[in-house]
């Protein structure tokens, strides 16, 4: 069974056709699967990579695991992309492929947690098992998640809807190192992560997210069945998403909780009260101690996080002793947990490892928190993940600046005994020149921090009026994004909607069916958004989405970078920008038909010595700097 020939059954099964690039990038996944080999794929939109790399994975003979960055696209695979192609490549094959889906155990309910086998995260949401009217949303939701434990069939989050506040799953499911394991647990037989990992293990394809492969490829322990091939879709949030995995947090409250979880199981109650008071010694210092960037631990903080360390470890030290019949049970466990997490993460801050990065943040509601994470996931990359296995990584948007090099370099696959591998663009369907117009208010000031400017602002109102609505406006903040739509509701008659006035799916949806509507939101909806047709002509970006200069984590980057000789804002912050830019802008064209306007009201990308760096990011849209001729184009459209 040759690739062509599936690919080209799979294509009939999901009622596309033939694409431009897709046979030639599956052809590609195939020989890279075949040889071991790591392949970066940049395919654009419309390509149909899934089925150009699904197509091969069914045909490599060995497990494949396939990970995404978000849950669309997983849904995507899952619940259209697979089923149609096994269906086609059943009689072809002469049986027929499985595949399953794998998420993290916190995703999955916990039958024993939910039954009474382990501690509440809340004392409300237990009392409202109990009572037949809870008054509270938190004990609705725990209600209702008691109920649809006995209807699930997989106990996935994602399969609750509605949804839930975080808070309130908490209160119904476990982390990996709460977990009693298969073998000690009551509910054991009947667990939906565990029952889930049975599924993967006997399965072709394996997907999940980028998170729990992280985990998979940074743990001493395997969460992912055996396997020797990785696609990772989406692959140009994957720094991103591992260096989150790879994050640690503290703060006083939550050592207090842990201290809280040990105070009746400790073998000496004053070792409980000695890690209470550490946290609250720590949530002292916090107080106190600047917000930012820590390059080294002020001497109040530093003594705290020691006093936690210590405190915790002797906590542990008591637990581990404790013994009895209730040495193993849930209450333990989790105090366990809490307690190592508490552990662990102060023994991190305290070491101030040169390989990591320690920062200060507050949050209105939950104080201070002491944040660390790795300067960089390159060589926990190189080593973890492309040491073991054949990767594919595959994207929109993987060519930085015309380039592969820089993503290259940000996932190990760059420098002195770095493995080899392809980089492969197969283009895009669409003929972006003349489909889309990528326009630079050049005439406008650069933008400043105070937010977006009156003559931003009137040029808003003019590109929108020109294209009668039909606005994705795409901000740097969430303050931007609400005070440009406060704005254009006074100036203009079209509809204007925001992100957080309602569920982002419901946002869309509405954007979609209504052509005058418009839709403003920040960052989070640059991957979100996917409505081809009419009801988007105009993609507004309103500034170049660098990095904040004071982000403790990419301004570290980029000064380890230059501390090596090399040029730190373009390595880190131009390709970041680069990227986000190249995501917001693919926003416009999702359909053959569609046509439009890419407006960037931020005139750096027309004159910085860094612009032509930026655009080389961008899909070809046709350049031009002159507002007439963009509101001309949005006007004729409006007229056809």
């Amino acid at each position: 069974m040759s690739v062509a020939d599936l690919l080209a059954a799979a294509v009939t099964a999901v009622g596309g056709s033939d694409r431009p690039g897709q046979l030639a990038m599956a052809e590609a996944v195939a020989t890279a699967m075949k040889d071991g080999c790591h392949l970066l794929v940049q395919a654009g939109t419309g390509t149909g990579k899934s089925l150009a790399y699904l197509v091969p994975a069914l045909l490599h003979g060995d497990r494949v695991v396939v990970a995404t960055a978000t849950i669309a696209l997983q849904s995507q695979v899952v619940d259209r992309d697979l089923p149609a192609l096994v269906d086609a490549a059943e009689p072809l094959l002469g049986r027929r492929p499985t595949y399953a889906i794998l998420k993290g155990r916190s995703h999955y309910l916990c039958r024993n947690k939910v039954f009474g086998g382990m501690p509440d995260d809340d004392g409300d949401a237990s009392d409202a098992l109990f009572d037949p009217t809870p008054s509270t949303t938190l004990g609705r939701d725990v209600v209702r998640l008691r109920e649809w434990a006995d209807e699930t069939g997989t106990g996935d989050r994602d399969e609750l809807d509605p949804g839930v506040s975080d808070r309130a799953w908490r209160q119904v499911s476990v982390t990996a190192r709460e977990c009693l394991g298969a073998a000690k647990c009551p509910s054991g037989t009947e667990c939906f992560a565990e029952l889930a990992r049975g599924r993967a293990a006997e399965s072709d394809i394996v997907v999940t997210n980028h998170a729990l492969l992280a985990i998979d490829a940074l743990e001493s322990f395997s969460v992912l069945p055996e396997h020797d091939v990785v696609v990772v879709d989406e692959a140009h949030e994957l720094v991103d998403r591992v260096t989150g995995v790879a994050t640690d947090e503290l703060t006083g409250p939550m050592v207090e909780r842990a201290a809280a979880r040990a105070r009746r199981l400790v073998d000496d109650p004053e070792k409980a009260l000695a890690l209470t008071d550490a946290g609250a010694a720590l949530e002292a210092a916090l107080d106190e101690a600047p917000e930012g960037r820590l390059v080294a631990l002020p001497e109040s903080v530093a003594a705290a996080v020691a006093l936690v360390r210590d405190a915790a470890r002797d906590v542990l030290s008591g637990l581990s002793r404790r013994a009895g019949p209730q040495a193993d049970d849930g209450p333990k466990k989790v105090a366990v947990a809490a307690v190592d997490a508490v552990h662990s993460t102060a023994e991190r801050l305290a070491g101030h490892s040169p390989y990591d990065v320690s920062w200060l943040t507050r949050d209105p509601r939950r104080g201070a928190a002491l944040k660390v994470a790795p300067l960089t996931v390159n060589g926990l990359l190189r080593e973890a993940l492309f040491g073991t296995r054949a990767v594919v990584l595959t994207s929109a948007t993987l060519e930085v600046g015309g380039s592969f090099e820089p993503v290259a370099r940000q996932v190990g696959l760059s420098g002195e005994d770095a493995p080899e591998w392809t980089g492969l663009d197969v283009g895009s369907p669409f003929d972006y020149p003349r489909q889309g117009i990528l326009y630079v208010a050049r005439r406008l000031p650069p933008p400043g921090r105070d937010g977006t400017s009156p003559e931003a602002l009137d040029e808003l109102a003019a590109l929108v009026e020109a294209a009668g609505g039909r606005t994705l406006g795409l901000f740097s903040s969430m303050r931007a994004a609400e005070a440009a739509a406060v704005a254009m509701r006074e100036r203009l008659d079209v509809p204007v909607l925001c992100q957080g006035e309602e569920r982002t799916a419901s946002l869309i949806a509405a954007f979609a069916a209504d052509g005058p509507t418009c839709l403003f939101g920040t960052l989070s909806l640059w991957q979100g958004v996917d409505v081809p047709g009419d009801a988007c002509r105009l993609v507004v970006i309103d500034r170049i989405p660098f990095p904040r200069p004071d982000d403790p984590l990419m301004s570290a980057r980029a000064q380890a970078v230059s501390d090596a000789g090399g040029n730190g804002f373009m390595t880190v912050a131009a390709a970041h920008a680069a990227l986000r830019l190249a995501q917001g802008a693919g926003r416009l064209v999702r359909g053959t038909s569609d046509k439009g306007v890419v407006a960037v009201l931020d005139s750096r990308l027309a004159t910085a010595r860094y612009a032509g760096f930026l655009r080389a990011s961008l899909p070809p849209f046709w350049f031009t700097t002159d507002h007439e001729v963009a509101s001309g184009a949005l006007r004729r459209l409006g007229e056809s």
